[in-house]
């Protein structure tokens, strides 16, 4: 037990601890005029606008919620909407303070106020991971087709310069070395994983990749499968909604439109997984993907910021309210029954 602690405390403050340098190495370079503007930038906020990002957040948790009630459906449960969504926020909340502590909670909380075994919760944590990665990586698809003058044009150009001869034709001696290299690698990496299966990192990987797959495996069993498909859908439209709705909040780049959004999202997300809580790598980020929409960099690591501080403040908030409201919630639903 406390070297499982001891692993866990030592796992928060590496992340704690790279999130700290992230924030540091995006403010090193910042001239004192840069960041009198960065400052000075946050005033321009319009926090009006903050409310309907707060209710597009909030609204995306409850449909997450009512997703994982259908995927409690086939092992016979059938939890309260209510004890659900607080459980969900309270899941968020804990994810922010320890990692992966989040899934352990959620699961635990609900199971002390609904008939439910926690321990087989532990597929339906599974199948939701899987299907969060498999929107995401939609969602990475549609950024590259809706951005492909910026996004595919690039990667051609890469790819072609490795092929390309001075005269800028196929040369199929370079052809021939970049698909020989790639095929090298794969079997590389293929003899890495067997060679080192016993390891920490590749048994972790492997289990990953075994997560997602039992994951996505388990929503065969899945009764009202178009009821979990809209769901699915309307979590990520939230959250593009959410950021589109921030770039209305903040001026300098309130021009920018769905193909910066959906930007944004991904490789916010990316940043969000890269740190405890995204902090500096979510920051970052959005900083280097607005550069390629000409915002600033002193305007996009702002927007950054005050994007990453308002889902901080919503999750934090709203698990402090669930946590104050379970006990309260359920002693009144006990007493109602009672009578």
């Amino acid at each position: 037990m406390r070297i499982v602690r001891l692993k866990t405390v030592i796992q928060y403050l590496l992340f704690l601890g790279l999130g700290l340098a992230l924030i540091w190495y995006s403010g090193k370079d910042l001239t004192p005029d840069q960041l009198d503007q960065l400052k000075n930038s946050w005033r321009l906020t319009r926090f009006l606008y903050i409310l309907p990002v707060v209710a597009a957040m909030l609204l995306s948790h409850f449909s997450r919620a009512l997703r994982w009630k259908i995927l409690m459906e086939p092992l016979g449960y059938k939890p309260s909407t209510t004890n659900t969504y607080l459980a969900v926020l309270l899941g968020y909340f804990f994810n922010m303070l320890v990692p992966r502590l989040g899934e352990v909670m959620k699961c635990t909380v609900l199971a002390r106020y609904e008939k439910v075994a926690p321990d087989k919760l532990v597929g339906t944590i599974l199948a939701e991971r899987a299907v969060d990665f498999l929107s995401l990586l939609i969602v990475a698809i549609l950024m590259v087709i809706i951005q492909f003058e910026q996004v595919g044009e690039y990667t051609i150009s890469t790819i072609a310069k490795l092929v390309e001869s001075k005269g800028g034709s196929i040369s199929v001696i370079r052809l021939s070395i970049v698909v020989a290299s790639l095929v090298v690698l794969f079997f590389f990496f293929r003899w890495l994983l067997r060679r080192f299966r016993h390891t920490a990192v590749v048994i972790r990987i492997a289990s990953i990749a075994k997560g997602i797959m039992a994951g996505l495996t388990s929503l065969k069993s899945i009764k009202n499968k178009w009821q979990f498909i809209f769901h699915s859908i309307f979590i990520w439209a939230m959250y593009l909604v959410g950021i589109w709705l921030g770039f209305m909040a903040f001026p300098p780049v309130s021009h920018l439109g769905f193909q910066a959004t959906v930007s944004v999202l991904v490789f916010g997300s990316l940043g969000m997984i890269a740190t405890q809580g995204g902090i500096g790598a979510y920051q970052i980020a959005v900083q280097k993907t607005l550069l390629l929409f000409d915002v600033t960099a002193v305007l996009g690591l702002s927007f950054g910021w005050l994007i990453w501080a308002s889902q901080t403040a919503i999750v934090l908030l709203s698990g402090i309210v669930a946590l104050l409201l379970l006990p309260l919630v359920n002693r009144t639903l006990q007493h109602h029954e009672k009578s």
